[in-house]
């Protein structure tokens, strides 16, 4: 009776609304920037701000049955839970996960491989979501895939081996970390019910255990910066999780270790304005206009982070011309993709990122290392520069639209050429009444495409 029930709560938590629990924690983009002080992390954001495409790896107890990562044990009224059972129920089940989740088929080396064949040059791991569930081998809990089901694997110190996959094929190396932890009981005390996303006991009333908990964050990046070799970014989440909230962690304390550890580091403190968020992250979302400082729209493949069975795939057009815009307003995008429970990147996401890295390999040229123009878009036309004046105009197109014979815009006009940068083929054009007419070859395919102009 009890296998069956545990099927049922499994189905029903499978087929929730993955739309529901996607569109309910988007951050907010803040609204200043500032630079940091230190140059050699000016240095490395500048490094980062060229390599414009990226992975972002949502994997937990969360992607056993393929639901929303973290989120459904909150309680937010825009979460959407089975009603046959408690809150504590499906809380106990939720953190059981964690001795099922024995990826057998971890391969780390495929999700590099794949990645750097997509044309992604840097990567994100989430080496803890909010749940509290560690993918490294913590000191700190009990509470990681290093002592649950996959403890007796000689690879269940899972990120020392996905980094260094990610390393050893020339990325940039980043590591996910939430600031709020909903398994520990310096942050969840099971003496009080839950409130939302925060901390649920009074701070004022029991500084001792919030020092606990900023002690217990502290020493988890510590680990993270100290045991896992190179480290170029420190991407935390959870922006509720600061001083203003009255949640202080101490962020000046933590930011002095991490780059004690990791000189140079870029440091993401997300949604929290001020030195310690050096890029931003707009998410599943891109700015309206060009930014001049450094900016990252962070958005899936599919409709979730994580793995989920029946997913709602972008196209690979899809993805390639939100990097194209991206790129021409100044940022970079960093795209989610979320191996299966067995620890594999899926076919059809293969499939779609194998036709982005063939269009970035053809195309390239107009977005690696570009930097933005005044003049950035006109019509289906999106204008970069590269860092000696030279133009780029690409074009995009939406699934199923055919191009005309002739593009045409009024910025950017050529003085000498227009070039396919895919071949260097020079395109027929004229110039009239100030603007340009480019005549696209017969026969060419229906996917977006780069030119040069000159």
């Amino acid at each position: 009776m009890m296998k069956n029930k545990f099927w049922v709560l499994l189905l029903l938590s499978v087929t929730m609304s993955q739309s529901v629990f996607s569109q309910g924690n988007i951050h907010e983009q803040s609204s200043s920037y500032q630079w940091p002080e230190e140059q050699d992390v000016v240095q490395k954001l500048h490094q980062w701000q060229d390599l414009k495409f990226g992975v972002l790896i949502h994997w937990g107890i969360y992607s056993v049955p393929g639901i929303v990562e973290s989120w459904s044990i909150c309680d937010e009224n825009w979460i959407t839970r089975d009603t046959t059972q408690t809150f504590q129920q499906y809380r106990d089940w939720y953190f059981g996960l964690s001795d099922q989740f024995c990826p057998r088929q971890f391969n780390p080396q495929q999700w590099a491989s794949v990645m750097q064949q997509a044309g992604m040059k840097y990567m994100i791991f989430t080496t803890k979501h909010h749940d509290g569930f560690c993918m490294f081998d913590s000191q700190q809990t009990d509470f990681t895939i290093a002592r649950h089901a996959f403890r007796d694997d000689p690879r269940r110190d899972v990120l020392r081996y996905v980094l260094d996959a990610f390393r050893n094929d020339g990325f940039m190396i980043g590591t996910y970390f939430s600031k709020p932890d909903w398994h520990s009981q310096y942050y969840w005390w099971d003496v009080y019910p839950n409130k939302g996303r925060n901390v649920n006991y009074s701070i004022k009333d029991y500084p001792w255990r919030w020092e606990q908990f900023c002690k217990f964050t502290y020493r988890q990046i510590e680990e993270i910066l100290s045991r896992y070799g190179s480290v170029d970014i420190l991407w935390l989440d959870g922006g509720w999780v600061c001083k203003e909230n009255r949640q202080d962690i101490h962020m000046p304390d933590i930011a002095a270790m991490a780059r004690r550890q990791q000189p140079g580091l870029i440091i993401v403190d997300r949604t929290i304005r001020g030195p310690y968020e050096n890029y931003q992250t707009p998410e599943r979302t891109i700015p309206e206009t060009q930014l001049s400082y450094p900016w990252e729209s962070c958005i899936p493949l599919s409709d979730d982070w994580g793995y989920v069975p029946r997913p709602r795939w972008k196209s690979a057009q899809k993805v390639i011309n939100t990097l194209v815009e991206v790129v021409a307003k100044g940022g970079n995008l960093v795209l989610g993709v979320g191996p299966t429970p067995e620890g594999i990147i899926q076919d059809e996401a293969v499939e779609r990122l194998n036709a982005i890295g063939k269009w970035m390999k053809a195309n390239g040229k107009a977005i690696y290392g570009t930097t933005i123009t005044p003049h950035y878009h006109e019509g289906s036309v999106w204008f970069t520069s590269s860092k000696d004046g030279r133009l780029y105009a690409v074009c995009t197109l939406d699934d199923g639209a055919s191009f005309p014979e002739t593009l045409s815009w009024t910025v950017n006009l050529p003085k000498k050429s227009v070039r396919l940068v895919s071949n260097g083929k020079r395109l027929k054009y004229r110039v009239k009444d100030g603007k340009v007419f480019v005549t696209l070859p017969k026969g060419m395919a229906n996917q977006p495409f780069a030119m040069e102009i000159n």
